[in-house]
């Protein structure tokens, strides 16, 4: 008697590089890739070579968003993002997590769209629920970007106009 194995093969994950971690500018933190992965629930379907371009373009993009603050916190004397004066919750300032929740966010988004075209398999296809959600979570990521650089600048994090 012979045991037909009726499994689909497993699909290949690279092993996440343990030790890699993105240098930033000198003033805003550098961004550990493995401390995202766990942070942002990303697998090793996500592959290093994948992630570090999405966040090396996060970490540019909140730079930009954020390049004016920087300015004005070192004309004031400030040689890092950690010596600004802030609040500090389990023993880091409040603006070094929401610059790295900032950056994780921005990321994510991207890695989320960028994923949209490789997820479309027949199941997902049928999974009416698993799309809708890969159409609002990219928002919901770039939404929370936003509210960190908001409160990051001290700015209000909605904007109303009048047309």
């Amino acid at each position: 008697m012979t045991v037909i194995d009726n499994a689909l093969p497993s699909t290949t994950t690279a092993t996440p590089d343990a030790g890699a971690t993105i240098g930033n500018d000198g003033f805003f933190i550098d961004i550990d890739m493995l401390a995202m992965r766990d942070a942002m629930r990303l697998d090793g379907t996500v592959t290093d070579a994948r992630l570090r371009p999405a966040i090396v373009s996060a970490m540019l993009s909140v730079n930009r968003d954020l390049r004016e603050w920087q300015q004005v916190q070192q004309a004031k004397g400030f040689g890092k993002l950690a010596d600004v004066p802030a609040t500090m919750i389990d023993g880091e300032s409040r603006l070094v997590s929401l610059y790295r929740r900032a950056v994780y966010s921005t990321a994510k988004a991207d890695l989320i769209e960028r994923y949209r075209d490789y997820d479309t398999t027949a199941a997902a296809l049928s999974d009416k629920k698993s799309m809708e959600w890969m159409d609002i979570a990219p928002a919901d990521q770039r939404r929370n970007a936003h509210w960190a650089i908001a409160d990051i600048v001290g700015r209000p994090r909605m904007t109303v106009e009048l047309i």
